[in-house]
């Protein structure tokens, strides 16, 4: 037995051994067992292909010369069964040509007759640490779409399901995408659900929060620059327009780009190109843009704060996220996503939520949205005792807004007016009922005329 690579017992990987020579085989064998692996043989490339076909395998190895199929055959014959297969050559003859023309049928390597048995050891242990990278890789590749795929944003509210509509019929164009909604509505979870559902999946997805960088070092990190642009410029850096070329740049909180740069951003969008500060060349870069802005743009363009020749350019196609006070229909199916989440996360097990919890958490006007509700179940899940999640599990400033046995109560505290009382009293329906106006009006007992014009009168969104 060689030293060093004995093959953990607990999973151990099965190999497929090829050769006519039934004693090169069977030694083959023998010295594979002795370290831990899984081993069959099979004498010729038919057979081996049949036995792969019933059941994969972790690797395997097979001898160049068949008489009634070639090595190089069976290689291409594997890799049309399965693309991963990962195939070890043996062959006697050690010549460029033979060693090429395994590789070119999709050989991991090869290895020459005769061979040590610490050699073949060290092939099989690197196609098999191979083996679980490509595996490793698949898997991330997974939760990144099981993470990212729009099918699994929550919601079955209808506005809900016209976001999912817009983010499937989008996602395969290449126009530029705005994503308007109040901080906390999911909107970065959107884009990346837009980039995993395209063409560009495999490729970058690069988000920057615009508000989050001073403006003296935004237009470096955008563009680019090149050594000796300025003090610290030691070496060249590329933006994340030229990082994510091919790719989708993210640009969150577009509205924060001061005036100077939306003018250079507004070029590079035009012209498909950018200029690193410090250098008159330009860059041709195919990044896909889709930005977000957690405030209504076009009264950003009305105040003189954002260029309305950029806003249309950004603004191709318009996605509107709901804030979550308008999908109420959606709380209990988030509150259910994230209580399992964080209980698996912390090995906690919930038997549910109790009733009144459930009703404080639906009618909480919640000004974080998702993050918020997020949030509160998180700390819900990690500091509760109880096997039921209940109002003690929740900060006190929610359950005190949704606490209150007589309402009267908290408007004359406020010194509402009886017009303040009806307006508040609508928006509450209004909001309850998802925006549907045939229901708030039989809610509140009146005829949709009359809704139409409270609505209008007190200026509630609808």
């Amino acid at each position: 037995m060689t030293p060093g690579f004995k093959q953990e017992t607990t999973n151990p990987a099965r190999i497929l051994v090829v050769d006519d020579d039934r004693e090169m085989s069977q030694f083959l064998a023998d010295v594979l067992r002795e370290e831990g692996y899984r081993v069959e043989m099979v004498h010729d490339g038919p057979s081996a292909v049949e036995r792969y076909r019933a059941d994969s395998f972790d690797l395997t190895i097979t001898d160049l010369m068949m008489p009634r199929m070639r090595g190089t055959e069976l290689v291409r014959q594997l890799k049309e069964i399965d693309t991963h297969a990962l195939v070890l050559l043996i062959t006697a003859f050690g010549s460029i040509e033979s060693a090429v023309e395994a590789m070119h049928a999709g050989a991991f390597h090869y290895v020459t007759k005769p061979f040590r048995t610490d050699e073949i050891l060290l092939q099989v242990k690197r196609a098999l640490e191979q083996r679980s990278l490509q595996s490793e890789v698949e898997r991330l590749r997974q939760q990144v779409h099981s993470r990212f795929g729009f099918e699994n944003i929550i919601g079955q509210s209808a506005r809900m399901r016209e976001i999912f509509e817009l983010i499937a019929h989008v996602s395969d164009l290449t126009v530029n995408v705005l994503i308007v909604g109040e901080s906390g509505t999911g909107k970065e979870m959107i884009a990346r659900a837009i980039h995993q559902n395209s063409a560009r999946a495999a490729k970058s997805f690069i988000p920057i929060n615009c508000a989050a960088i001073p403006e003296t070092l935004l237009e470096s990190e955008l563009f680019g620059y090149v050594r000796g642009a300025f003090t610290d410029a030691r070496k060249d850096r590329r933006g994340l327009f030229q990082a994510a070329s091919g790719g989708l740049l993210f640009l969150d909180e577009i509205s924060e780009i001061p005036l100077s740069l939306q003018a250079k951003l507004l070029r590079v969008i035009e012209d498909k190109e950018v200029r690193p500060l410090g250098t008159n060349q330009s860059e041709k870069v195919d990044a896909r843009l889709v930005s977000a802005c957690n405030r209504d743009p076009e009264l950003l363009v009305q105040e003189g704060r954002f260029r309305q020749d950029l806003y249309y350019r950004l603004n191709v196609i318009r996605m509107d996220l709901p804030p979550l006070r308008e999908r109420v229909d959606d709380i209990p199916i988030l509150i259910e996503h994230f209580m399992r989440k964080f209980s698996e996360q912390s090995q906690r097990k919930l038997d549910g939520i109790e009733p009144e919890a459930l009703a404080a958490l639906t009618n909480y006007h919640w000004p974080g949205n998702i993050r918020e509700l997020e949030h509160t179940i998180e700390r819900a899940v990690l500091l509760g005792k109880e096997s039921r999640i209940g109002l003690q599990d929740f900060p006190p400033s929610l359950v005190a807004r949704n606490d209150n046995v007589l309402p009267l109560a908290d408007a004359l505290a406020k010194s509402y007016t009886l017009r303040d009382l009806e307006k508040e009293y609508i928006m509450r329906v209004m909001e309850i009922v998802g925006g549907n106006k045939t229901e708030a009006a039989k809610t509140l007992g009146v005829d949709r005329t009359t809704l139409y014009r409270k609505l209008e009168e007190y200026k509630v969104k609808s």
